[in-house]
């Protein structure tokens, strides 16, 4: 790469202008991996130069976050501190904005028992749900980016040389973001982005009342409540900024009828799950609730997922996105589900994002679920696309037709 350092700047810049957006006088936080720092400081200075009244820096390292689940006591799992989720309340109702630098390792929490991790992740969960309903409601601003760690490159890039699996692995990112030398990835993005709005467009104008998945050990009906909306790209905040909240980003996505959904799907794509990986995973639906699942690995960890809370057992978002994606095209695997749900048509297990029903963010849980929402502390995405998936429109009248085969629009 003939100028490394001038590729970062322009990434860090596409993420603060077009990722969340930065307005004058926002404040800012950052979540980064220790091993991301030089970026880190990429990402500071564009957002001070965007305006930004301050950042914050939150630094995150996984092996000290494994020290935790080797030596603490058992009771230090249910622990989550009051004054981070009060931070990030106080953050969200200040009109502030967050960019999470997320790559966990796929790997960091081998021969860890996995009761204590999901102890963990449901502490945090409870303890952030006020949080997280800013999050789903676009109360907060909010992205998602990738940049590498060794951890990472080397579970994704284990093909290569040691020495050539951080740099491939920067050369992924910055290509699945549209960042090159000779381009304007901001630019880029914009045209992406109407992209996208065209699709989202083309489906709420169907108004379909349900799709048909099929593909090998798929055959799935998924209902969509009244006023459901397909979203894609990106989405206004309460203030009426653009972000995209997601990149790279290739779905388009909205909300399953908590209820109606029924049938059996097969994941096509390894997932990892708070750094546990689950692998062939099958689920069987009925009246929207999983009432029989399996895995050819990680079945446990499906299991602590769905005692999260009664809607960790329903769908809260399908999303479509066409086999011959960017991403997709790449034929890697990344084990980071940012990236692969971006080569995959897939679904989410939880709550459903209130954004993706007329008038959601306006409700209360209850009536969320009485409009066929679905309500949950946790929400987590499996791929389901492959080169073999059909799936048909079922229109109000009850006649079909199709939108994707062989894993693309029709």
């Amino acid at each position: 790469m003939k100028d490394f350092n001038r590729m970062l700047e322009k990434y860090a810049e596409l993420v603060i202008k077009v990722g969340v957006n930065i307005q004058p006088g926002q404040v800012l936080l950052v979540q980064a991996p220790l091993e991301t720092a030089e970026f880190a400081r990429h990402v500071v200075s564009k957002a001070y130069e965007a305006g930004a009244k301050y950042v914050q820096v939150d630094w995150d390292d996984e092996k000290t976050t494994r020290i935790r689940y080797e030596k603490a006591p058992d009771d230090s799992f249910g622990y989550y501190p009051k004054w981070t989720a009060d931070m990030m309340e106080q953050l969200a109702e200040g009109g502030g904005a967050v960019l999470h630098i997320k790559v966990p390792d796929p790997e960091l929490f081998r021969g860890i028992d996995g009761s204590k991790v999901a102890t963990a992740v449901k502490a945090a969960a409870v303890a952030r749900e006020k949080y997280q309903a800013y999050v789903r409601s676009n109360k907060v601003t909010w992205s998602l980016i990738k940049a590498p760690t060794k951890a990472w490159a080397d579970k994704v890039f284990a093909d290569l040389p040691e020495e050539k699996r951080v740099p491939a692995m920067w050369e992924a990112v910055f290509q699945m973001n549209r960042v090159t030398e000779d381009n304007d990835p901001i630019a880029a993005w914009k045209d992406h982005i109407r992209t996208l709005k065209e699709k989202q467009e083309y489906m709420n104008n169907k108004r379909y009342k349900a799709l048909h998945y099929r593909a090998p050990g798929t055959d799935l009906r998924v209902e969509m409540p009244e006023g459901y909306l397909w979203l894609g790209g990106g989405d206004y905040n309460e203030a009426g900024h653009y972000f995209v909240a997601n990149m790279p980003t290739e779905e388009i996505y909205t909300m399953p009828h908590r209820t109606g959904v029924n049938g059996t799907v097969s994941s096509t794509l390894p997932l990892n799950l708070n750094g546990r990986l689950v692998e062939g995973i099958k689920l069987t639906f009925k009246d929207g609730k999983v009432v029989e699942y399996d895995a050819v690995s990680g079945r446990e960890h499906l299991t602590s997922l769905f005692e999260t809370d009664e809607g960790a057992s329903y769908l809260g978002e399908m999303a479509l996105v066409p086999n011959d994606s960017p991403i997709s095209k790449m034929k890697r695997v990344f084990f980071n589900t940012g990236i692969d749900e971006n080569a995959s048509c897939h679904f989410a297990l939880g709550s459903s994002y209130p954004v993706n029903i007329e008038g959601g963010t306006k409700l209360s849980k209850e009536e969320l679920l009485a409009r066929g929402a679905n309500v949950s502390l946790t929400h987590v995405d499996f791929m389901v696309g492959s080169e073999k998936l059909e799936i048909d429109g079922v229109l109000p009248d009850g006649t079909t037709e199709p939108v994707f085969r062989n894993g693309v629009w029709v």
